[in-house]
């Protein structure tokens, strides 16, 4: 085994999306909340990466961070998100970081930033409903879509839509004077198609009706056409199917399975679900606090676990073919994520069952097996567990609030 096992350097040419070092800061009245902590990762064409966690573990921050759309209080401060677009590669300055074929995103301009959000990236959020705007169609709105990925190949500064930015002024407004002329002909015609593609039946007749007409099923399946109408090489899928029942839930990643392989994009997908991760992802990154650690192909990850964590995680799972008498919760909650309450050591030491002295150092992530991606963020990655240098006192060094939610008050 060997140490510096994170990806690093520049990315491969079979990267589309490489991650290096990306740190996500919170400036809030309690202090300096670190959300994400210089995480690493690679996206490689044609696959399904999964990000797994429990709430407040940093994997929707870590998302937002990607595609540039962290608010106030919060600020990427740090990393590197590398795409692979060589068009925009030879378009560029010489202000921008370019390395081959990729160009490293947190270096270009804001507008060119937002130009890229549909035909490069688009995002599949958890709930449909805060998505959607109420007073105008959903045909309308994923044909908005349309015309703003339209605009934005064509002049990057052109990315807003109507549903962007909404509010109850906004609301009132669109109530008074309703179908300002955003879509064309063309473009509904396109929302017609990809409601079709995405399995909504009769899609010229629900093309006319509004979010509230729809069920939760039914609205992420339009969510996911919308997040289509740019055709973007990368699908970030943020837990797509929250709130949903167990037959719709299968459907949602079903169609997820179906595009992903017809369009060979590459996806995301972000659950706190080891068995969504099972069933859909070619390599899992386990996230706690902010890092992740744990990360490997899923028969490495799942079959030649290193990290108690992860061991929690899959120990809390129910298993059809050997039933267990009861489930293995994880002992403890997420520590605080405030700087000033942060300890320097493994963050997941207060709740494991196997941290020793060596826990309360630093650590780096190790890897296991090159040959699987397989690498983890743990003293165990490097030797085997010493009864007799057991961490007296795992809780000193480290606060546990309980608190799992982003400042915000959404969870991660």
């Amino acid at each position: 085994m060997s140490n510096a096992a994170s990806p690093c350097g520049a990315p491969s040419s079979t990267d589309v999306l490489a991650v290096r070092d990306l740190s996500t800061r919170f400036f809030t009245e309690s202090g300096q909340v670190n959300a994400v902590e210089s995480v690493s990762f690679d996206l490689r064409e044609d696959e399904i990466l999964g990000v797994v966690g429990e709430s407040g573990s940093g994997k929707s921050v870590t998302a937002l961070s990607i595609v540039d759309l962290v608010e106030r209080p919060g600020r990427v401060t740090a990393g590197q998100v590398w795409y692979r677009d060589p068009a925009l590669a030879d378009s560029v300055d010489d202000n921008v970081t370019v390395e081959g074929d990729h160009v490293d995103l947190r270096t270009v301009p804001a507008h060119v930033r937002r130009s890229l959000r549909g035909p490069s990236f688009s995002v599949v959020f958890q709930d449909p409903m805060s998505s959607f705007n109420p007073s105008i169609t959903v045909g309308e709105q994923i044909a908005e879509a349309v015309e703003v990925q339209r605009r934005a190949r064509a002049n990057p500064r052109s990315t807003r839509a109507r549903s962007q930015g909404y509010g109850l002024g906004q609301y009132l407004l669109d109530g008074i004077v309703p179908g300002r002329g955003y879509t064309s002909d063309a473009s509904m015609q396109r929302a017609i198609e990809l409601l079709d593609q995405v399995g909504i039946p009769d899609p010229e007749e629900r093309v006319d009706e509004y979010p509230g007409q729809f069920s939760g099923g039914m609205l992420q399946r339009a969510m996911i056409a919308q997040a289509l109408a740019g055709e973007p090489d990368v699908l970030i899928a943020d837990e797509p199917t929250t709130a949903l029942d167990v037959t719709i839930q299968a459907q949602i990643l079903n169609l997820l399975k179906e595009i992903q392989a017809d369009r060979g994009m590459s996806i995301v997908l972000i659950t706190h679900d080891l068995g969504v991760i099972a069933e859909m992802c070619d390599r899992v990154c386990v996230m706690y606090a902010g890092e992740i650690v744990e990360r490997g192909t899923l028969s490495a990850v799942f079959e030649e676990t290193v990290h108690p964590y992860t061991q929690g995680l899959l120990g809390s799972m129910p298993e059809v073919d050997e039933p267990r008498s009861r489930l293995e919760p994880i002992a403890g909650n997420v520590p605080s994520l405030l700087d000033a309450e942060m300890g320097t050591g493994c963050y997941f030491a207060d709740r494991c069952p196997k941290a020793m002295e060596a826990c309360k150092e630093p650590i780096g992530e190790t890897t296991v097996d090159a040959d699987s991606d397989h690498a983890a963020r743990c003293v165990l990655a490097d030797g085997e567990y010493d009864p007799a240098r057991a961490l007296v006192d795992p809780n000193a060094g480290h606060n546990t609030s309980g608190d799992d939610q982003t400042p915000g008050g959404e969870e991660s």
